[in-house]
């Protein structure tokens, strides 16, 4: 890690922790060792590696939260699991500040599938990697320019469940409106040929700690 004057840089190939914090909890309920592909105070860009160990949340017998019924879905008492990330690798990309990451997704044999909008708290930096809340709220978009929202309906859910007040879920439509324009627009990272992209076959898949969930000891932007 490289930098002065308290905000520090990542290089090529380090290994850092993004995580997320559970709506109005706090603690950290996902994470997902990346290796850094660029970290700039422009970009940010890290890869996920297909078969990473990662923490993710899951109900109280172990059941995946996606099976919960949504009206319960935000309310029904949660644990956290490791487990594998399955299928292809993910490249993120985020902007400092900027309130959503975008996600390239590929299928077997690098055949471009879509990028996947995000929404999401601006990334707090600390020691050991990146953490965010997520806001529910997201975006596909695929090669021919065309896009959609997704997860409308958990967005709904998760206000009505008290997880998202009014204000919140204001700024986070208006995020995602900021998000779309930029769609339409084909501006970075859509137009930048990330999908082009391809990690160096020297990297190893970075391995998950033991205190993946520790409190952050000092914090940047």
């Amino acid at each position: 890690m490289t930098g002065s004057g308290g905000f520090q840089h990542w290089a090529p190939g380090d290994h850092v922790l993004w995580r997320y914090r559970g709506n109005g909890t706090g603690a950290v309920h996902i994470c997902r060792p990346v290796t850094v592909v660029r970290d700039t105070p422009e970009l940010l860009a890290v890869w996920m590696a297909p078969g990473t160990e990662c923490v993710r949340p899951v109900l109280a017998d172990g059941t995946p939260v996606h099976e919960e019924p949504l009206a319960t879905r935000y309310t029904a008492p949660r644990t956290t699991e490791r487990a594998r990330w399955a299928g292809s690798g993910v490249l993120k990309l985020a902007r400092p500040g900027e309130p959503w990451s975008v996600w390239l997704f590929w299928e077997r044999g690098w055949r471009f599938r879509s990028w996947y909008v995000n929404l999401e708290e601006p990334r707090t930096r600390w020691s050991g990697g990146f953490d965010s809340e997520d806001h529910f709220l997201d975006i596909s978009v695929y090669p021919d320019r065309s896009w959609l929202w997704r997860d409308e309906d958990e967005f709904a859910q998760a206000q009505r469940s008290g997880l998202m007040g009014p204000e919140q879920a204001a700024e986070v439509r208006a995020a995602g409106r900021r998000a779309v324009e930029l769609i339409r627009a084909w501006g970075p990272p859509f137009a930048d040929g990330w999908e082009h992209w391809r990690p160096d076959p020297a990297w190893r898949v970075p391995e998950l700690p033991a205190d993946w969930d520790r409190t952050p000891a000092r914090t940047g932007p």
